[in-house]
């Protein structure tokens, strides 16, 4: 990568000098809150286990709900995390290097909490494992499920190798980092950055076709669904991995400096801006082709749907939750000079975080009420308690993940030679 510039060494500097922190009431109030949250989910995962899928609103007519919902959420977060890690490692641009351990982290916190929501919304939990046992070939989910084990093992590897030359300098104070390096003592930092190069190389097809384009297929070829039987579908599913991932991070990246009293780069800042901008463009472009296509063509069981969630009880969820706060608001703000203003931009963050979860939702919920034939009855689906707090544990569980390593590990980058390169 290029050699870095004045304020960008500067800035980097001010990254790895000793600051407070937050303070220790302040970080003890966050342990907490997140522990507390773990075991309440905790406890309406027993009474699930007990109980079965009986204790959720779940149904044969509406087998999917929310658990299915957070799963595409946070696997397209974690796809999204990886791409932009890429364009660190893969392509060279060095001015998101400071985002680049914090994206592999967060990819890889983020596919955990979604095969954990897999998990729970399977009614013989034990039999988890007989996707990888068994295989069929014309399967999505086969394949989908091989592809997440590959995925999940090159995201560790990558995140190895993005944090080992600061694991060998912290050896000599530190266990975890001495147990964390496997024995390499090298803190030369040229075969790292070539191994990312090839790790991340790989890593590109695999989360767009293999891991948030499969998820998308898995939908696509149901043709009975309608809204899901389309070409457009795992593309939509990639587009909008891309949106949520760069807004976690800025926002990610945001919080983290001000928590931690740090100096925010504005100017990096306001490029993600720009980035998420031409992604939510992108998104809203595909929106419109969503429902123009099945509008035109006049199909009662694609119609139906559209009507659904324009007009039906979950319409608040597409105006509001998903177009207003997921994609208009933010897109204003972040395709004007109020991108600038930092605030702004982590609220534009927030709203898209939050909005993309109304975007999953509309997904899998309103396809899955209308009959498929006609003379069946029509589902019905809105979360139960059990459902909300088990849904809230396995969240604060990767919170609490994500927190833990950030404390831990070298998840920021160290400077050793201000006005250097970044990269050989």
């Amino acid at each position: 990568m290029s050699a870095l510039t004045r304020e960008e060494a500067a800035l980097r500097l001010a990254d790895q000098r000793p600051s407070p922190g937050p303070g220790r009431l302040l970080r003890a109030g966050w342990y907490l809150l997140l522990i507390a949250l773990v075991a309440a989910g905790g406890v309406a995962i027993a009474h699930r286990t007990a109980h079965g899928l009986a204790a959720t609103n779940l149904t044969s007519i509406t087998p999917w709900g929310a658990w299915i919902a957070f799963y595409i959420y946070f696997v397209g977060l974690s796809a999204g995390a990886f791409l932009l890690s890429s364009l660190i490692y893969v392509f060279g641009m060095a001015r998101f290097e400071r985002l680049g351990r914090m994206a592999l982290l967060t990819a890889l916190v983020a596919m955990i909490v979604a095969l954990t929501f897999v998990l729970l919304d399977l009614g013989r939990m034990e039999r988890a494992l007989s996707a990888l046992v068994y295989f069929n070939w014309l399967s999505p989910l086969a394949w989908e499920m091989r592809f997440y084990v590959i995925y999940i093992l090159l995201l560790a590897a990558e995140l190895w190798f993005a944090m080992r030359a600061d694991l060998v300098r912290r050896a000599e104070r530190s266990r975890l980092a001495r147990w964390l390096s496997f024995g390499s003592r090298s803190p030369d930092t040229g075969r790292d950055h070539r191994m990312l190069r090839i790790l991340g190389t790989i890593g590109v097809p695999i989360a767009i076709f293999g891991v948030h384009g499969g998820t998308g297929t898995i939908f696509a070829i149901v043709k009975a669904r309608g809204m899901w039987f389309s070409a457009l579908t795992p593309i939509v599913f990639i587009v909008s991995a891309l949106v949520s991932g760069t807004a976690l991070l800025a926002l990610l990246y945001i919080l983290r400096q001000k928590a931690l009293k740090r100096p925010v780069n504005a100017g990096m800042v306001a490029d993600l801006g720009k980035l998420l901008g031409g992604f939510l463009l992108v998104d809203l472009g595909l929106l419109f082709y969503e429902f123009l296509v099945p509008l035109l063509s006049m199909a009662p069981h694609e119609t139906s749907v559209v009507h659904l969630m324009m007009e039906g009880p979950y319409a608040w969820t597409f105006w509001i939750l998903q177009l207003g706060i997921g994609m208009v608001a933010p897109a204003i703000l972040l395709m004007t000079r109020l991108r600038e203003s930092v605030p702004l931009t982590a609220l534009a963050c927030l709203m898209v975080v939050v909005g993309i979860v109304g975007v999953r939702f509309n997904i899998v919920v309103p396809p899955l009420i209308e009959p498929v034939l006609q003379g069946l009855p029509a589902g019905q689906y809105f979360p139960n308690a059990v459902e909300w707090w088990t849904s809230a544990g396995i969240i604060a569980m990767g919170l609490l993940l994500f927190s833990v390593a950030a404390d831990l590990l070298p998840v920021d980058e160290e400077v050793h030679e201000i006005g250097g390169t970044a990269h050989d």
